[in-house]
């Protein structure tokens, strides 16, 4: 008896068309639609944006703080215009939990809520930390030296921080000043702080604000298991 035919009709044995059926057109190739381990990976790495629970609890945190410092310190520094040390907390916070320009802009704002709790002129700092935590974000964006171990790299990063805030501190405080004297000009009736006093305030704030952050950087950094390297 001739067994050829049964062999060459075997579906299992020869038809290539039930396998080219089962992925031909199909996305995840062969495995069914499916999606495959780099799918995966870079489906969790899409959805893991925004602030975390964790980021804004650290924010609260962080910024409440800055409030009991500038508390304090206000009820010993006062020329008309108190020292900012929000500022400082809201870039430790930018530093640490790395957010977008939109997230960056709710801290700004955020703070420039807290501030209206002080006495001084009102609702300018909406716009001066809104400000001040937009550059922050961008400061921080700037790349440092790359393939540098050891001290030299800690270095690096040591001088970013410091940079970064203190410029941010300026930025902070020149727009403040600035709205403030533009309202003055336009007859809102409000007192300017005179121009030598905001100098030496905003320089000095600025100082202790990057000194601030870089003490508190690394700590909060490894307490909280970032990685932003």
């Amino acid at each position: 008896m001739d067994n050829s035919g049964v062999a060459a009709n075997s579906g299992v044995a020869t038809n290539s068309g039930v396998a080219t059926k089962r992925t031909d057109g199909l996305p995840g190739s062969e495995n069914g639609g499916m999606a495959g381990p780099g799918e995966k990976r870079e489906l969790g790495e899409t959805v893991k944006k925004g602030l975390q629970i964790q980021d804004i609890l650290l924010i609260g945190i962080l910024l409440a703080a800055g409030v009991v410092l500038r508390t304090a310190v206000g009820t010993v520094i006062n020329f008309g215009m108190k020292p900012n040390f929000i500022i400082a907390m809201y870039c430790l916070t930018i530093l640490l939990i790395r957010p977008g320009i939109v997230e960056a802009a709710i801290i700004g704002l955020l703070s420039g809520a807290l501030c209206q709790f002080f006495p001084g002129q009102p609702y300018i700092n909406f716009v001066s930390e809104l400000l001040g935590a937009l550059a922050m974000c961008l400061f921080i964006r700037i790349p440092i030296v790359t393939g540098n171990a050891g001290v030299l790299r800690r270095a690096l990063e040591a001088a970013q921080i410091i940079g970064c805030t203190f410029l941010s501190t300026l930025v902070s405080g020149f727009s403040f000043i600035g709205v403030m004297y533009l309202m003055y000009y336009a007859g809102a009736g409000i007192t300017p702080t005179p121009l030598a006093i905001f100098l030496a305030i905003i320089f000095g704030t600025a100082l202790i604000n990057s000194i601030i952050v870089q003490i508190l950087y690394i700590p909060l950094k490894l307490a909280l298991k970032r990685n932003n390297d």
